[in-house]
Parts: C-alpha cells; sequence; structure tokens
C-alpha cells in the first residue's frame, strides 16, 4: 500500500522535525515547504494526499496560499494551522474551503487526528456503517419472524431504507449485497402480509388497518382546510420513501418537518387507480359506479387521470370543505417555470394542489431509453437522478416561494416503484392491460404462487368489466412476460422500474407535512 504523501508548509519548519519524525513512523511521507511560494512549486511537481499549512508566514500568507491552491487544486484537502484566534481568520479559512483547523502550539497526536479525520473520514465512516449494519441485520431478521402489524412493516422498512442510504456511500459491495437479499426476503414475506389481510381492511375486518389512497384526504389534509393558513400539497407522482429521504435535506433549508408518515397505495398501486382515489375520498368502483363520466377502464382508449380537479371538487362538497381552490398538474419543465413564475396568484386560496410528474416519467423514460438506462444503472444512481433533478427544477423554487410565505406544505405521492428482475409468465386475450405488475381481464393464465389473486374485483372495490373479469397483482420483484417473444420480452424489461403491484417499495409510501421556517 502506497504511502499518504503530506506536504508540510511553515516558516518555522525546522521546529517541526520531532513531529515529522512522528508521522513517518506512523507510515505518512512527509516533505517541507518554508514558505508559500515554495510550497506551490512543490505542488506542482508532487501529488500530494494533504498540505499542512501554516497560516501566519512572512511574504505570502497562509491565507493567500491557501487560496492559490484551492483555485487550481479544488480537491486537495488542507489542514490550516495558525497561533491565532481570531474569528475573522477562522471564518476566511473555513469559507476557503479548509479541511479542518489547528491552533497552535500542535503536539504530534492532534496533528495525527486531523489526518485520519481528513483522509481517513470516508474510509473509517463505511468502515463504522458496516459493523452496524451486521449488528442491526439479525435483529433486522428477527423481527421479521414475527407476525407483524402494517406499523411493524412500516418500521422494517423505514430501517431498509436507512441502511440502503448509508450504504450507498461505503465501497463494501459484500454487505450491499447481503441488504438486497434481506430486502427481498422482507418483500417476500411483506406480499403473504398483504394477501392475509388487504380484503379484510378494505371490508372492515381487519385489525389496524393502514390509511389508504381513498381516506388519506379526508383524514390527512381536509383538517387543515378549516385552519387560517393557505395549505399546499405537493404530489409527486410515483415518489418513493427513499426518494424522499434524498431530497429531504434540501426542503429542510426551508421548511421543519411538523410529521413525517407514511399511508398505503390501494392496489393496483398504478396513477389510474391510487391517484383516482386520492382525489376522490373513493374506491375506483365507487368512482366508477358515481362518476361515470369521470372514470375510465383499462380496455377504454384515452386519458385515465383526466378529471382528478372534478373528482377533488365533489370529495370537497362531501366533505363540507366550501374553500377556494387550485389544481395544477405539471407535466413538463415550462410548465413548472409558469406556475413558479404565478405561483403569488394562488396565496388567497386555502388549498392549491400540484401534481408533479417528472419522477413517473422518469422511471417510464429508463424503461424506453437506454441512455436513461445508462444514467440510471441501479437503485443508487436512480435516487442521484432524482435528486439532481429536484435540485435543479422549478419545484425547489415553488418550494422556496411557499416557505418565503409562510404557507403550510404537504409533500406526497400516490404509489411507488420497484425495480423488477424476475419475469413470471402470463396469457390473456387481446384486452388484457399491459401493465407489468397486474393483469386485470378474462381468461388469465398466470403462476399462483407468484401473485394475489382477486376472482371478484367487487371484494376490493375494484370496477368489473366483464362477467369473469378478474385482477391479479405480482409480488417481490417479478414482473409478467408472455410466452410470445419471451427471450425478447424478459430482456426488455428486466432490471426496469415498475409499478401496479405489491411490493415495500410500492405500497409504503411518503406523506408529509411541514411548516416554514
Amino acid at each position: 500500500m502506497d504511502r499518504i504523501q503530506i506536504l508540510w508548509t511553515d516558516d518555522e519548519v525546522d521546529l517541526m522535525k520531532p513531529h515529522i519524525l512522528f508521522l513517518n513512523d506512523k507510515g505518512y511521507d512527509v516533505k517541507t515547504a518554508a514558505s508559500g511560494d515554495e510550497a506551490l512549486e512543490l505542488v506542482e511537481k508532487h501529488d500530494f494526499d494533504v498540505v499542512l499549512l501554516d497560516e501566519n508566514m512572512p511574504g505570502l500568507s497562509g491565507l493567500e496560499t491557501l487560496n492559490r491552491l484551492k483555485a487550481k487544486y479544488s480537491d486537495l484537502p488542507v489542514i490550516m494551522i495558525t497561533k491565532s484566534e481570531e474569528e475573522h481568520l477562522m471564518e476566511d479559512a473555513i469559507g476557503s474551503k479548509i479541511s479542518d483547523y489547528l491552533i497552535k502550539p500542535v503536539n504530534p497526536k492532534q496533528i495525527l487526528l486531523s489526518l485520519k479525520k481528513t483522509l481517513d473520514n470516508r474510509r473509517l465512516i463505511s468502515e463504522k456503517t458496516t459493523s452496524n449494519y451486521q449488528q442491526e441485520f439479525r435483529q433486522i431478521g428477527m423481527t421479521m419472524g414475527d407476525r407483524l402489524s402494517w406499523n411493524e412493516w412500516v418500521e422494517v422498512y423505514k430501517k431498509l431504507v436507512y441502511w440502503e442510504l448509508e450504504l450507498d456511500n461505503s465501497k463494501d459491495e459484500s454487505m450491499m449485497e447481503v441488504l438486497k437479499m434481506q430486502k427481498s426476503e422482507a418483500n417476500k414475506l411483506f406480499g403473504k402480509f398483504i394477501e392475509n389481510n388487504y380484503i379484510g381492511w378494505l371490508n372492515g375486518k381487519g385489525q389496524n388497518p393502514p390509511l389508504f389512497s381513498h381516506t388519506i384526504f379526508k383524514n390527512k389534509i381536509a383538517p387543515f382546510l378549516d385552519k387560517e393558513e393557505t395549505t399546499f400539497v405537493v404530489l409527486i407522482d410515483n415518489l418513493r420513501y427513499d426518494q424522499w429521504k434524498i431530497i429531504q435535506p434540501i426542503v429542510a433549508e426551508y421548511f421543519k418537518i411538523e410529521q413525517e408518515e407514511v399511508y398505503s397505495s390501494i392496489l393496483p398501486t398504478a396513477t389510474q387507480y391510487a391517484r383516482n382515489s386520492f382525489f376522490a375520498g373513493l374506491m375506483p368502483s365507487e368512482i366508477e359506479k358515481r362518476f361515470p363520466k369521470l372514470w375510465m377502464n383499462d380496455e377504454e382508449e384515452g386519458g385515465k387521470n383526466l378529471h382528478e380537479e372534478e373528482l377533488m371538487a365533489e370529495h370537497l362538497k362531501r366533505l363540507g370543505k366550501n374553500v377556494k381552490y387550485s389544481y395544477n398538474k405539471i407535466t413538463n419543465h415550462a410548465a413548472g417555470k409558469k406556475l413558479s413564475e404565478n405561483i403569488s396568484n394562488l396565496m388567497q386560496n386555502k388549498l392549491n394542489v400540484i401534481v408533479y410528474n417528472f419522477v413517473d416519467m422518469l422511471s417510464h423514460a429508463r424503461t424506453e431509453m437506454e441512455v436513461i438506462r445508462e444514467l440510471a444503472d441501479d437503485e443508487k444512481a436512480y435516487r442521484s437522478i432524482t435528486l439532481s433533478w429536484f435540485e435543479h427544477s422549478p419545484l425547489q423554487d415553488i418550494l422556496k416561494q411557499i416557505a418565503a410565505k409562510k404557507c403550510r406544505l404537504i409533500i406526497t405521492t400516490d404509489h411507488g416503484t420497484i425495480k423488477v428482475t424476475e419475469p413470471s409468465k402470463v396469457v390473456g386475450d387481446k384486452n388484457v392491460n399491459t401493465n407489468l405488475r397486474y393483469k386485470q381481464g378474462k381468461s388469465l393464465d398466470y403462476v399462483k404462487k407468484d401473485v394475489f389473486e382477486i376472482r371478484n374485483p367487487a371484494d376490493a372495490f375494484l370496477p368489473k368489466q366483464h362477467v369473469s373479469s378478474a385482477f391479479v397483482f405480482i409480488k417481490e420483484d417479478m414482473f409478467f412476460a408472455y410466452p410470445n417473444n419471451y427471450n425478447y420480452y424478459v430482456s426488455y424489461y428486466r432490471n426496469t422500474f415498475q409499478h401496479g403491484g405489491i411490493s415495500l417499495e410500492e405500497m409504503i409510501i411518503p406523506f408529509v407535512t411541514l411548516q416554514a421556517k
């Protein structure tokens, strides 16, 4: 292993020989410079891992040297050493992105600790993360072996997401594989849990049901409409819990979290069903019965989510909420920019709903476009693209303006998505829907162990298009594949992000209430 290369710059560097010998014994190679100019020359000629830099030197000062180093070698770590404790010097140094700051006199162990913090920080964090997950792995496994309630499954999923995000920054690939296996096992057991409880919950027979798509608006949004302030509801289509955790630090710059909750998407975990139910406060079969002109079934041609505003208006009437509101659906950057420019016009409304469609489009684009597949090759990259989009999207500008006006904010979604890897064969007639995670129709033939089948759609408050219509929902990370052109179909859709079925990622979704800082 190569020894760490250090450049120590100090006009009194001869006095530092005991420190240098100490560092040599610890496995570091130290070169010295007696001035800022000499340091700059040496950095030109040699590859250093870190620079120790005295702040108070004749000629080119430490801060001037620092600025020149950072201008040309922005990633080179610099540890500033000074006799002065003046606040402005510290602020200047920190503003110039130093890695650490030491006050003279320094002893060798202080320097060693600073070097380890600076150079080994990532490695040490990675090792600690791996060690901590190893300790929790067994506990999570034992928990999953119990008969869990909905709330307990939520906690398991949150823990798995937490460790997934922590291990993202670790170079321990083997540990990440262990986590993937544990997450896969969790989804297998969660699928059985949903199969055993879902119908009972919907029909008022199950214990401790979650809030579902059709109940969340009434229970969690409507109460705010009786308050003085304006409430904004931002529904980001297809936003998973892990994606929310990725963008949370940015949102937290402007808002404080009052309550972070989750709720359950209904089945199918698809926009047509889940989001219409969200706004209507009704299950799909109830929407079809009450508002036949506002509902379109799978077999019908045309957009399936064109009447959300009307459904929400009817819902508000039933709730007795006679309030002024707006509904805005953003499907491209230009529309987001336009809303950002006109957000002040919405401040007189009691309720403003913004449906933002980017993340859903990203998941579909990843399936259809090779370049997006390359950019979002795995879960970590998929999250990274989500973060990058949010940082540069009009949505962030919109949230800043909402915060400036001291409005309440709710961030939520309609369903999540899962990366699918394993095919499961299905056969149906020409009218069967094309979704890879659920099928609806007659004459369906499928692998029974892979699915949750609902023979009578009325049991799950789903429309029944034919006498023999049934719904089947694929579990875990599987996807439906037709026998015709099977190999091509499987290779095309494997490792894409899909939704509509049963998984932790699709069903356990964020609902976050925030207040402007």
